[in-house]
């Protein structure tokens, strides 16, 4: 039997009469073609081939060992997420989801070149998702997608985008290539904050290992998430990002729960070794990731619910993680994840840790 013949047991529905917030839920277009009546026209040869062809957002193109998405939330077409009924069916309804923020799969910050195409596809997406996913069911919220090589347009966009009181975000694809501490990125940074929306990241195909891409998807899967995070934080927290911006929220998406306290404690012990290296730091590393950093639970599969638990109670963590899907991908997860949690940790992690990262979430505590 081979992985793809393995059908995923169906989640059980949420049980407790609280919020459920997912905070990973992925959106997709079914054709670039979708894009054009949000695109400038200048741009239109660029997706339609006349004259000029754009290949696509390309990453790596590993084979796939199983499905991308799990089957039963494949669509007859053989489509998945590009239906809000259908996602609305699937995690409302089925999973008991209240509120799901959409990160899509558009990570348009990895064109390294033509950076002019790259914002008005990053303008066309959040006014797509706008018009076709946030009008149609208030229980999604969404995301600012921008281009960080040209701060200040990235900016201004956000300011365009966050007029819409849905949006909670501002979705910036992980590279390791790229430190999003330099202070370069500062004016993105600001406009989150001015607008009331936390930043988060999240990984993608493009996204290489520290020493590029392996020889097998297993060893991508592996170590890519968690490593480009890893870099990422360091550099945003030792560059003095949440000095300079203490209200900024880093949301960290689908990138395993196990290592962070690992992580917290080399960087404080580090920081007591070195800090002279970094004098503008107000507090030690730990301070910082209590009070900034937010991470998804899923997966959570590298250590088990009781393992989490304890892990949380020793290291100080109750407001750190919040639930996340990753819907639709095969190994997306449901609220029985968390279910062994004890009551006061799961309802933290279902929603109240959600509310308290997302400002712009406010209206559902009423």
């Amino acid at each position: 039997m081979t992985l793809t013949d393995i059908a995923p047991s169906k989640p059980a529905p949420a049980k407790a009469k609280t919020l459920l917030i997912d905070t990973d839920v992925h959106e997709n277009l079914g054709s670039y073609l979708d894009l054009l009546p949000y695109l400038d026209p200048v741009w239109h040869r660029f997706i339609k081939n006349e004259g000029s062809r754009w290949h696509g957002l390309i990453g790596s193109a590993y084979p796939m060992p199983i499905n991308r998405a799990r089957p039963d939330w494949v669509l007859a077409d053989g489509t998945y997420a590009v239906d809000p009924k259908a996602a609305a069916k699937h995690l409302f309804e089925d999973l008991g989801v209240t509120t799901a923020i959409l990160n899509g799969f558009f990570h348009v910050t990895r064109l390294e070149h033509d950076y002019e195409f790259a914002q008005a596809m990053a303008r066309a997406y959040n006014d797509w998702q706008i018009d076709r996913w946030l009008s149609t069911d208030k229980r999604f919220r969404g995301s600012v997608h921008i281009v960080m090589h040209d701060p200040i347009a990235a900016a201004k966009e956000i300011d365009r985008v966050a007029k819409n009181p849905q949006i909670v975000q501002v979705f910036i694809p992980t590279y390791p290539n790229r430190q999003y501490g330099d202070p370069m990125y500062r004016p993105i940074y600001e406009a989150a904050v001015r607008n009331g929306l936390a930043l988060t990241l999240h990984h993608g195909s493009e996204t290489p290992t520290i020493l590029g891409y392996p020889r097998y998807f297993i060893e991508w899967h592996t170590l890519a998430s968690p490593q480009a995070h890893m870099g990422q934080l360091s550099s945003l927290l030792f560059n003095g990002t949440f000095d300079a911006f203490p209200d900024l929220k880093l949301v960290i998406l689908e990138s395993d729960v196990g290592w962070l306290p690992w992580l917290t404690k080399r960087m404080d012990q580090h920081y007591r070794e070195l800090r002279s290296n970094v004098p503008w730091l107000k507090h030690k590393p730990s301070h910082y990731v209590r009070n900034n950093v937010r991470f998804s639970t899923q997966p959570l599969n590298d250590i088990t619910a009781v393992e989490f638990a304890e892990m949380i109670e020793k290291h100080g963590l109750e407001d750190v993680y919040m639930f996340s899907t990753d819907y639709p991908h095969w190994d997306s997860e449901g609220p029985e994840v968390i279910q062994a949690l004890p009551e006061a940790l799961r309802n933290r992690v279902r929603y109240q840790n959600a509310l308290a990262t997302f400002p712009r979430l406010a209206d559902l505590k009423s």
